[in-house]
């Protein structure tokens, strides 16, 4: 049972007039309650030719590897937030650079955007979030220990434009966008 966070009154769930989807209505105050897509922020943290990993000390996926990030919170800015989940979970201090991808995770509820981020120091200690936290070469990437498709994806598309010159400074790039599907879980 939801109720309504202005006046307490129980929420029903339909169509609004001027909407197209069901949503919770407050009938006594007439508020209507979006729950829309949460945003996971993150950075592909690098120091010279590699790349800072935290092993997750919380679920979901405890014990697996994955890129810096996590919800963004309110007030900061997609970059912004990135640049603090790498200092809350990996300990480093990171020049934030552009977006670089965004994948739609629908099943999730989620939007997950990672962007590039240069270490100016191999600097790190894991944060509360984190078992432990470690530079890896791109062979040397625990691909099967990957917490999420997003990550795995991520790094992916990272290594590939990376070997092909695509992410030299001044050139220009696409962002990297799809969406994930649930049959994609690791």
């Amino acid at each position: 049972m939801k109720y309504c966070s202005y006046c307490a009154s129980k929420l029903t769930i339909k169509i609004p007039a001027d909407d197209s989807r069901e949503r919770h209505v407050c009938e006594a105050c007439g508020s209507i309650h979006y729950q829309n897509p949460r945003n996971v922020v993150g950075s592909i943290p690098v120091y010279e030719k590699q790349v800072l990993l935290c092993r997750r000390a919380i679920e979901p996926r405890h014990g697996y590897w994955t890129l810096p990030a996590g919800f963004m919170e309110l007030g900061e800015s997609t970059s912004h937030g990135a640049a603090r989940e790498t200092l809350e979970e990996a300990g480093a201090q990171v020049e934030m650079g552009p977006l670089y991808s965004l994948l739609n995770v629908p099943h999730a509820e989620q939007v997950h955007l990672f962007y590039l981020a240069k270490m100016n120091s191999p600097q790190f200690c894991a944060g509360e979030e984190s078992l432990e936290v470690a530079l890896f070469h791109e062979h040397e990437i625990p691909w099967t220990e990957l917490a999420f498709p997003t990550v795995k994806q991520t790094l992916e598309w990272f290594f590939a434009d990376r070997a092909a010159g695509l992410l030299e400074t001044g050139k220009e790039f696409q962002v990297r966008s799809r969406d994930v599907l649930p049959s994609e879980r690791i």
